[in-house]
């Protein structure tokens, strides 16, 4: 096993990194074993997933294919269509309750990740806490980190430094942790994502990570110029992949702007246009809708 090379890692680090694009334009591998073949379609399909290409990825999955592509499908009808989640999700646990295929992996990934956009984080640990990949191990880390429970996150974080310390799932949520944790375990999370910035093509997940880093640690005015940067090579086209409609990088300009007393209106008008399920948006919308309630109760 140690001397077979791994024909997919670099196809993991750029869909793990955020280098959809890239991902996608260099996974055309030859001698691909059928479990590898099936793996490397699965990533690919999840890179055109993270670019909104939800109906691609639909048209092009089929009756015939693996469970594992059949899961991602699932994905990619379960965001293409947020008025019809209910049967995407049931037929989600009907997978999940068959004995033939319930256990698999990517199953049980795609799960965790659609019932953590439910905020149904009991029912995603039902499918991931038992692990088996480090993506499963990641996934882990980021529901216990919404949880607000960094001592679980920290527990799966030393599963996956057992398993490989340099791995860069390990590295990013040891990253995610460093930041929920906060005070001087920031810097660590800025030095990983610098770290990142300097080995590989930079990518939006990478310009947020150090922004959001900086914004820890008060230094606004370079949180904006990373976020700016991830805005502007995703508009012109430079970044191997940064969508221009990324809403992490909308929402953290949002933040970054009443920081530095400047207008976000302009942001959050961006990501209220292309991403109306983001979390800001759904508080900004609520915080409206409380400020009116209060305005008519006065007036």
């Amino acid at each position: 096993m140690a001397g077979s090379p791994d024909h997919l890692f670099n196809l993991r680090n750029n869909f793990y990194l955020g280098s959809y694009q890239a991902a996608i334009n260099n996974s055309d591998l030859p001698n691909l074993s059928p479990d590898d073949a099936v793996e490397r379609d699965c990533l690919v399909y999840r890179s055109y997933i993270a670019l909104g290409s939800y109906q691609l990825v639909i048209n092009e999955i089929d009756a015939s294919a693996a469970t594992p592509l059949q899961a991602v499908k699932l994905l990619a009808l379960y965001l293409s269509n947020p008025h019809d989640k209910e049967s995407t999700i049931s037929s989600l646990k009907e997978w999940l309750a068959d004995p033939a295929i319930g256990n698999n992996p990517i199953l049980r990934l795609i799960a965790g990740i659609i019932f953590t956009h439910e905020e149904d984080y009991n029912e995603a640990l039902k499918h991931t806490n038992a692990g088996g990949t480090m993506e499963l191990h990641a996934l882990n880390v980021q529901i216990f980190i919404k949880m607000h429970r960094s001592d679980y996150a920290e527990r799966q974080l030393r599963v996956m430094q057992q398993i490989d310390e340099d791995h860069t799932l390990t590295q990013l949520a040891n990253a995610w942790l460093n930041l929920a944790v906060g005070g001087s375990k920031i810097q660590e999370a800025y030095l990983i994502f610098q770290d990142f910035s300097e080995k590989y093509p930079m990518t939006g997940l990478i310009l947020n990570g150090k922004a959001v880093c900086c914004m820890h640690m008060g230094n606004f005015d370079e949180a904006e110029t990373l976020l700016l940067e991830a805005l502007n090579k995703a508009r012109t086209g430079l970044a191997t992949a940064i969508d221009a409609k990324d809403p992490e990088t909308l929402a953290n300009l949002v933040v970054c702007s009443l920081h530095l007393g400047k207008s976000s209106s302009r942001y959050l008008s961006q990501l209220k246009l292309t991403h109306p399920e983001h979390i800001l948006v759904k508080r900004a919308s609520s915080a409206e809708d409380s400020f009116e309630r209060a305005v008519q109760s006065v007036a």
